[in-house]
């Protein structure tokens, strides 16, 4: 979890309130009248419901149609998103230049390869609800897995929790820090680094109380990017994927077998990208 990042505190208090409002006044009664929540409402005891998220979400780019419904409203909500994805666009430079420097890569050298290709690199925020959920133990609020891209930065909410980490076969939480920033490392990276970072297992659960807030922005490379250890990191000796190593794939490739394998383990996704 990042503190001091730089972003202003004015900043992200004023993200909070408008995407809490957002959900209120956009997106909630929607929800309770949603497919999911009447599945959930119907389902007997001792069963649970697979393959679904107890989570409302909708995704922030540069140049999409951004809510609508309350106008005088959007236009609060827009501009404050459209500042705040600027600094977290920053901060993700930051953070991948640090990267670089703690692997001995030069300068810029994540960057550069996540913007390969022709195109730049994608970079989209996630805004997330997990509303209250009257039957907790029988959805998840988001399934375990790792993310697809390169670097994510998550303001999550500093009241409400849920996010948890597997670490050493152990789930923990992710205790909420006010006004912090938690950086998670995406698949992408994982590859590059020649697996001495690793992509990081996550989950959600479900509340029976609170409203939880979720803010994830993800800075991934393009369609069109080629990713690949950094040669430096095979020759000095990687910790790569046991018995084949990580492979060189076009990260849209990638990005084919993800949706369709985005909560099952890893490993035979990079077997399968090899394969394309």
């Amino acid at each position: 979890q990042l503190v001091n990042h730089g972003i202003s505190e004015e900043l992200l208090e004023r993200v909070k309130k408008v995407c809490t409002e957002f959900f209120k006044l956009e997106r909630e009664q929607n929800f309770k009248q949603s497919p999911l929540f009447k599945s959930l409402s119907d389902l007997p005891d001792g069963q649970k419901l697979e393959n679904v998220d107890w989570e409302d979400v909708i995704t922030l780019l540069d140049h999409n149609e951004w809510p609508s419904k309350t106008l005088g409203f959007n236009l609060h909500f827009r501009d404050t998103m459209a500042e705040y994805r600027a600094e977290l666009r920053k901060l993700a430079g930051q953070v991948m230049e640090v990267m670089d420097e703690n692997l001995g890569l030069p300068k810029s050298y994540i960057k550069n390869a996540f913007n390969s290709g022709g195109e730049e690199a994608f970079f989209g925020t996630k805004v997330s609800h997990y509303p209250p959920c009257p039957k907790p133990e029988m959805v998840n609020g988001l399934r375990a897995h790792t993310d697809a891209g390169g670097v994510i930065m998550l303001f999550q909410d500093d009241v409400v929790g849920g996010l948890e980490v597997l670490k050493d076969g152990e789930w923990f939480d992710v205790q909420p820090m006010r006004n912090s920033i938690v950086i998670n490392t995406g698949d992408q990276v994982e590859v590059l680094s020649n697996g001495r970072y690793k992509s990081a297992w996550h989950r959600v659960q479900a509340k029976p109380d609170g409203n939880r807030r979720s803010i994830a922005s993800f800075y991934n490379p393009s369609m069109k990017a080629t990713i690949a250890p950094a040669p430096q990191l095979v020759e000095n000796g990687g910790v790569g994927v046991e018995a084949f190593g990580y492979p060189e794939f076009v990260f849209g490739d990638y990005m084919s077998v993800y949706a369709e394998q985005k909560f099952d383990p890893k490993e035979p996704r990079f077997q399968a990208v090899r394969a394309m």
